[in-house]
C-alpha cells in the first residue's frame, strides 16, 4: 500500500485499455477494487490472470487477484457499497455522432448504489457539457441526490498514449476537474493517489475540451502524413525519409508518421465530437476536423489497393491469397471508443475481396474464441482466424501486414520468415519489405 492512502472501495466500469490500467494502479496503491463490465467473456480472461491490454501484464495483474486487492465483474450487485468509481466505457461513432448509450447505462448503474459523499468521474470521451448535462442528471434521477450537495462529480479525460513504454498512467500527467470545489478536491485527490501530477481545471468543459484539443491536434497532423505518403509514395519519393529529417528541426514540428488509418487512442471518435458539437450548437462547421477525419477514414482502402498491387506484381490475386494482419491491438474498451478499427475496416476489405485473412495480435487468444460476429471492442470480426505470429504462420502467408506498433512484434522474425510485408509503422527492415 502506498503510504498515506486512506483506503475505499473503488468501482471502474469498463475493463479495456483504459479502464484496467486504471483499476489496477488503483489496487496496487491499496483500494480496494471492482472492475466491471459487460464483457463476459473479457471478465474470464481477466480473472484468470490473463489481461488483454499492453500496459497491464500478467505479472502485475495475477498477484492483485491473489489478495482480493482487484476483483472483476460482471455482475451489477458488485457495484454496491463504491465510494468512488470512474466510468471508462468506449463512446463510439453511431452515423458521425458520439454514442454515448454506454456512458448513460454506466450512470443508470451507479445511480442505484450512490450514496451520499461517493464520487463519480467519467473519464470516457464526450462533447463539452457530457458530465453536467448528460451524466448529472442520470446520477440524480437515478439517487434521488444532488450532484454537489450530496455527491462529488467530476471528468478526468483518459490520455493514453498505446504501445508507448515512457509514458504510462502513472507519469502522465492528468487533468482533473469537478462541479464545484469540493468536487475538484474530491477528484484531484483520489488521482493524486494514482499519478505523479494532477492538473487542474475550473470546470468539466474545460476538461473535456482538453480531450478534444489534443486528439483533434492528433487527428489534424495524422491526416496531413498520411496525404503526404500517398502522394509521396505516387511521386516516388520517401515521406519518411523527409519526416526524419523535419523531425530535427527545434520547434514547430512533432513528429507524426502515416499508418492505416485513425487508430491512435481517442481516434477517430474524440474528433469527431468537434465538428458534431459545433454543429448541434452553433449551427457552424468545423472543416478542418472534417477534412482530417475524412482523409484518415480513407486510409484502410488505400491499404488494400497497394496490397492488392503488390500481389498482383507478384502474380498473386488477392482471392484465395492468405493475409497475415499483424499487430492490432486486442484490447479494446477505450475511453474514446471504437467504432470501428482501421484493422477491422482492412480486414473486411480483404475478405469481401476473397482473402484468406488471419490476425496475429500482442494478446493471442488461446481456446474457445468468442462467437462469431463483430468484436466487442470494433476489432476485427470474431470470425476472423486469430493466430500467433509464429514463424509457421509468416512463412505461410502470401502477404503479411504491420499494421500497430507494438513491442511484441518481433521485427527479425517478420523479415526472416515472411515473403512480403506492407509495414505501415516502419519497423522491419528487409529485402521483402515495402513500406506504406
Amino acid at each position: 500500500m502506498t503510504e498515506g492512502v486512506v483506503v475505499v472501495r473503488v468501482v471502474v466500469t469498463g475493463q479495456g485499455r483504459v479502464g484496467l490500467p486504471l483499476a489496477v494502479r488503483a489496487a496496487e496503491v491499496g483500494h480496494r477494487v471492482v472492475g466491471y463490465d459487460v464483457d463476459e467473456h473479457r471478465i474470464k480472461r481477466l480473472a484468470a490472470g490473463e489481461p488483454q491490454v499492453a500496459d497491464v501484464p500478467a505479472a502485475r495483474l495475477r498477484p492483485l487477484l491473489r489478495s482480493g486487492a482487484y476483483r472483476p465483474s460482471a455482475d451489477p450487485a458488485d457495484v454496491e457499497g463504491f465510494d468512488v468509481a470512474v466510468i471508462t466505457v468506449p463512446a463510439p461513432l453511431r452515423d458521425g455522432a458520439p454514442d454515448l448509450s454506454l456512458v448513460e447505462s454506466s450512470a443508470m448503474l451507479l445511480a442505484r448504489h450512490l450514496r451520499p459523499g461517493a464520487t463519480v468521474v467519467l473519464e470516457s470521451t464526450g462533447y463539452p457539457g457530457t458530465t453536467e448535462e448528460l451524466l448529472a442528471p442520470l446520477l440524480e434521477e437515478g439517487s434521488g441526490l444532488t450532484a454537489g450537495p450530496d455527491f462529488h462529480l467530476g471528468c478526468s479525460p483518459e490520455r493514453i498514449d498505446r504501445g508507448d513504454p515512457a509514458w504510462r498512467l502513472e507519469n502522465t500527467p492528468k487533468v482533473v476537474s469537478g462541479l464545484g470545489p469540493a468536487a475538484l478536491a474530491a477528484v484531484d485527490g483520489f488521482y493524486r493517489q494514482l499519478v505523479e501530477r494532477t492538473v487542474p481545471v475550473s470546470s468539466c468543459r474545460q476538461a473535456e475540451l482538453t480531450q478534444l484539443l489534443e486528439c483533434g491536434f492528433r487527428q489534424v497532423n495524422t491526416a496531413l502524413v498520411n496525404e503526404l505518403a500517398m502522394f509521396a509514395h505516387d511521386l516516388g519519393l520517401d515521406l519518411r525519409e523527409a519526416i526524419d529529417a523535419a523531425a530535427v528541426g527545434p520547434f514547430g514540428h512533432p513528429r507524426f508518421t502515416p499508418g492505416p488509418g485513425a487508430d491512435g487512442p481517442c481516434l477517430p471518435i474524440d474528433p469527431a465530437c468537434l465538428p458534431w458539437r459545433a454543429e448541434r450548437a452553433l449551427g457552424q462547421s468545423f472543416r478542418l476536423v472534417e477534412l482530417a477525419n475524412e482523409v484518415n477514414g480513407r486510409m484502410p482502402e488505400y491499404v488494400v489497393r497497394r496490397l492488392t498491387a503488390a500481389l498482383t506484381e507478384r502474380r498473386r490475386p488477392v482471392r484465395g491469397s492468405r493475409v497475415l494482419l499483424l499487430g492490432p491491438a486486442d484490447e479494446g474498451g477505450a475511453a474514446g471508443g471504437s467504432g470501428g478499427t482501421p484493422a477491422a475496416r482492412i480486414a473486411e476489405l480483404l475478405t469481401r475481396a476473397g482473402a484468406e485473412v488471419r490476425v496475429a495480435g500482442p494478446h493471442p487468444v488461446p481456446g474457445p474464441h468468442p462467437p462469431a460476429g463483430p468484436h466487442p471492442d470494433g476489432g476485427p470480426s470474431a470470425s476472423t482466424a486469430r493466430v500467433g505470429a509464429t514463424p509457421g504462420e509468416l512463412a505461410a502467408a502470401d502477404a503479411v501486414v504491420l499494421l500497430a506498433d507494438h513491442e511484441d512484434v518481433d521485427d527479425r522474425a517478420v523479415t526472416r520468415h515472411a515473403r512480403y510485408v506492407l509495414d505501415c509503422r516502419r519497423r522491419p527492415a528487409g529485402a521483402a519489405v515495402e513500406v506504406l
